[in-house]
């Protein structure tokens, strides 16, 4: 081979470009067309043209703004020693036992609120060397609900969830003569808050039930037009966008093989006040006590019907621990239109009269979303 020819094979640019037609096979005379290549003949033209740089893609698992992959780390154990990852959503008989496990050495578990509400002994979640694992045996239809995992990241004593190391299914145990989801209550209120979401829970056993929402005066069947209400077959009816038009009391009518039930009934009743800290006042019987005299002190918050208020007190005689009374009541009130609060009151009382009693009385009111602090004054007379 001639020291041209080498230059050619051993030039990867040219290898990569040159097509079979490319390569003379002795002997073979080459084509009309073309004129045989004369020694020192640049078998590559001349251009004018600036190549452009390539630019190397990066991919997506390599991109440091790019979230790790969420991958199940969840499995069922099944008959014969053997396991697989469960669907989405299962349909299992009551009364059988279902085993998960979740991949990692720190696994935490989420399921139904009707197993910890009740501390249910049916229950059992352990953490093993290299996985966590959940059994549940003797299920009934209460069961039904969301089971996930998710592994836990820690540095020392500090851990947080692991979004790409999680697992869930939704299992839905069907009972005999049961197509809904046991409620611990024959009746139930829903708040309808104009600011979120309200869910009337009818949820179902059996996957395949056709479930409606009716309205019991005037007895009517809602309609759910997917815009104002829609229906999640894991939580319920659910309102987009509650108003007042909305309350009353409703109830849900399922039908699956041939049977039919109905649930139990929600009150739905609407909130007036918004969320937020508590919108908290404070008013003493009276603000100059003569000496021997009674006195109370009253601290109320106005707010949403479920959200609970806890009430803390500075007072004068505090630091010289004087006796008090405090009493903590709440109910709910109409206010007209069918708005519903609750009023949540906490009164401190003092009897008998004294200097050291003078002074300001202080009501912190707490709720999960703040804290309102309000006084007042009492004064020696």
């Amino acid at each position: 081979m001639s020291l041209h020819m080498r230059a050619i094979v051993s030039s990867p640019s040219l290898e990569s470009g040159m097509c079979k037609s490319d390569v003379q096979v002795a002997g073979q005379q080459p084509p009309k067309s073309k004129r045989p290549k004369e020694q020192g003949d640049n078998r590559i033209k001349p251009t004018n043209k600036k190549a452009k740089p390539k630019i190397p893609k990066i991919k997506d698992r390599d991109s440091a703004d790019t979230p790790p992959k969420s991958q199940s780390i969840m499995v069922q154990a099944m008959d014969g020693g053997r396991f697989q990852k469960p669907a989405a959503t299962m349909s299992l008989m009551a009364g059988q036992t279902v085993e998960l496990r979740c991949k990692g050495s720190k696994v935490e578990w989420s399921y139904p609120t009707y197993l910890d509400t009740f501390k249910d002994s049916r229950l059992s979640v352990k953490q093993n060397e290299r996985y966590g694992q959940l059994t549940l045996v003797n299920s009934s239809s209460a069961d039904t609900g969301e089971f996930s995992c998710w592994g836990q990241l820690c540095n020392g004593y500090i851990c947080r969830r692991d979004e790409s190391r999680t697992g869930s299914t939704y299992i839905f145990f069907t009972e005999k003569g049961e197509l809904f989801v046991p409620s611990p209550s024959y009746f139930d209120v829903v708040y309808l808050n104009p600011d979120r979401q309200a869910v009337v829970p009818c949820r179902v056993t059996v996957l395949s039930a056709k479930v409606t929402l009716h309205r019991e005066f005037p007895a009517k069947e809602i309609p759910v037009n997917g815009t104002d209400i829609i229906y999640d077959m894991k939580r319920g009816f659910v309102y987009l966008q509650p108003h007042s038009d909305h309350q009353g009391v409703v109830y849900c009518k399922a039908e699956a093989g041939g049977k039919s039930q109905i649930s139990v009934k929600y009150q739905l009743l609407y909130v007036e006040v918004p969320s937020g800290p508590p919108s908290t006042t404070i008013l003493a019987s009276s603000n100059k006590v003569n000496g021997g005299d009674d006195i109370s002190v009253l601290c109320t918050v106005l707010g949403e019907p479920d959200v609970e208020v806890e009430f803390r007190w500075i007072f004068p005689g505090q630091k010289d621990e004087r006796p008090v009374a405090i009493q903590d009541t709440w109910r709910l009130i109409n206010r007209g239109l069918g708005h519903t609060t609750r009023i949540s009151q906490s009164v401190i009382t003092i009897e008998d009269f004294e200097t050291i009693d003078a002074g300001y009385y202080i009501c912190t009111a707490q709720n999960l979303r703040g804290q309102t602090t309000v006084a007042t004054t009492v004064e020696f007379s």
